[in-house]
């Protein structure tokens, strides 16, 4: 292999590629990035086996064709010592990389390149096109609900339900449930999978914020694919049941609070200040006509705050690891939200004055 290329463009697709570098294992080649240079152009690519990242073509000069897995760190780490912005990358019969810019020369082994793992395939049928941003957007305001712990392994993904009208997307990590909607426009099929929540994290850093720009995705019974103007991205999907989150928003009612957002978040984000351990010393709000009274004690202080509400219904005291609430509060748009309560013991509900476009659940805490 041959080619010359731009330091800036190397850069870049290492960033994206990087994302899918096995960091721990017992298989050296996983450690690796994949150089491939053939008659489509010049890519980029990494696979840790759960998750697979192939960059697009990258403006290069193919001199000759051929690929090699170079160690990701070395490679990533000798590209971004370059003196120059011209790189030359030759590649010998034995898999050794020259690595020239200016006066700067490295040799690095590689593996060969047809020793690499491949993706799985993903035949690539109709596609379900998303926006770019509104994909971003929509991980974004959900995905801070995901579990992180390996007990129930569904629940480390999100759940999405696609339909050929909307794509509905569902975190759960057991305290809160996130939900997100929204439409979707010429798909014919049904499905319900649930994606690795570290694919889509990846994805939100990755994919472009273009108004203009899609996200075409392909889905089988065990693998999504991501295409996106930047990369090609292949993740497995989580097996398994996924929790019939809609009764759990099917609760009733007896108190609704309209409030202005950026209020009652600034509140509790002075409140928290003083709270080393949320769990342990939970925020305390008082519900009553006109006001919500917040308050947060620890052993080193207190806090007071008060924001104007709307009520309709019976006073209430109810109290929340207060970082939960932020979160929501902190990936909602609307200038007012509105919070529906039943009692101290049952979980608040958060969602659009006007519509269904989102809803949060919070459980409250006992004291």
């Amino acid at each position: 292999m041959n080619i010359t290329c731009s330091k800036e463009l190397l850069i870049n697709n290492i960033t994206i590629v990087n994302k899918a570098v096995s960091q721990r294992t017992t298989q050296p080649i996983l450690e690796c990035i994949l150089l491939i240079a053939d008659r489509k152009g010049f890519r980029l690519m990494a696979n840790n086996l759960e998750l697979s990242i192939e960059t697009s073509n990258i403006e290069a000069d193919v001199y000759e064709l051929g690929s090699v897995a170079l160690n990701a760190r070395l490679f990533s780490n000798i590209i971004r010592s370059l003196p120059t912005n011209d790189v030359s990358i030759t590649v010998d019969n034995k898999n050794c990389a020259l690595i020239k810019s200016g006066r700067s020369e490295f040799r690095l082994m590689g593996q060969p390149g047809n020793e690499f793992p491949q993706p799985p395939e993903v035949e690539k049928k109709q596609p379900l096109k998303v926006k770019s941003h509104i994909f971003r957007n929509l991980i974004k305001q959900t995905i801070f609900s995901v579990a992180t712990e390996d007990s129930r392994p569904v629940l480390t993904g999100e759940f999405m339900e696609i339909t050929p009208h909307k794509m509905n997307v569902v975190a759960i990590d057991g305290f809160r449930v996130s939900y997100r909607t929204t439409p979707v426009e010429d798909y014919d099929d049904f499905n319900d999978i649930i994606v690795p929540a570290k694919t889509l994290s990846e994805i939100s850093s990755i994919a472009s914020t273009d108004e203009e720009e899609y996200i075409n995705i392909y889905i089988t019974d065990r693998h999504i694919l991501f295409e996106m103007t930047s990369c090609t991205m292949v993740s497995r999907l989580i097996e398994g049941q996924y929790m019939e989150y809609e009764n759990l928003f099917n609760t009733d009612s007896s108190l609704f609070v309209t409030v202005n957002r950026e209020e009652i978040l600034h509140a509790l984000e002075r409140a928290i200040l003083i709270v080393k351990d949320p769990k342990k010393a939970p925020v305390s709000m008082e519900i009553k006509e006109g006001v919500i009274n917040i308050t947060s004690k620890a052993e080193i202080g207190e806090v007071f705050e008060q924001v104007a509400i709307e009520s309709d219904g019976d006073p209430l005291v109810i109290s929340f690891n207060a970082n939960y609430l932020v979160d929501v509060f902190k990936n909602i748009e609307d200038e007012n939200v509105l919070m529906k309560f039943m009692s101290p013991l049952s979980p608040c509900i958060i969602k659009s004055p006007d519509s269904d476009d989102y809803k949060y659940l919070v459980l409250p805490l006992k004291i």
